[in-house]
């Protein structure tokens, strides 16, 4: 029997997946427990405009991404520190002082949990941070550290 998903199932499929399981399964667990509905015209037909307005969705948000990797990786943000001996700062830049700077400079809200630096940034110098701004588009932005 065809039936449509209406949540995800393991070992049997994804949300709005369409999947043939057994007679009983399906009339006895899942149509009961309404995690699937029969697979006829109309329950296909909403499904497919479910499914498009999903990539639609999606497309939209990698467009945005996009957009935004492009601001980014033209812009470069610069913070000013004081130092001590060897060009060390006292303390450090963080990945919220980079997200606070990038949302001042660019208007762009970034989770300081998406920033990473390949090391802390305790030196006076160039640095580079990696930003996931959607799966699969990395932004790096270029971070220059000076000393007062």
């Amino acid at each position: 029997m065809k039936v449509v998903l209406n949540k995800d199932i393991k070992g049997i499929g994804k949300k709005l997946d369409i999947v043939e399981v057994s007679e009983g399964y399906a009339r006895n667990y899942l149509l009961p427990r309404k995690i699937a509905t029969i697979a006829d015209n109309k329950s296909l037909s909403e499904t497919k405009t479910k499914l498009e307005a999903k990539q639609f969705k999606k497309n939209t948000e990698i467009e945005i991404a996009k957009e935004k990797k492009s601001t980014l990786e033209k812009g470069f943000l610069e913070f000013r520190r004081k130092i001590g001996d060897n060009n060390k700062l006292f303390g450090s830049v963080t990945e919220k002082e980079i997200s606070e700077e990038i949302e001042k400079k660019f208007n762009i809200k970034i989770d300081k949990k998406k920033i990473s630096l390949k090391s802390p940034i305790k030196e006076v110098g160039s640095y580079f941070a990696k930003i996931k701004l959607y799966e699969g588009i990395i932004a790096d932005m270029k971070i220059s550290v000076l000393g007062l």
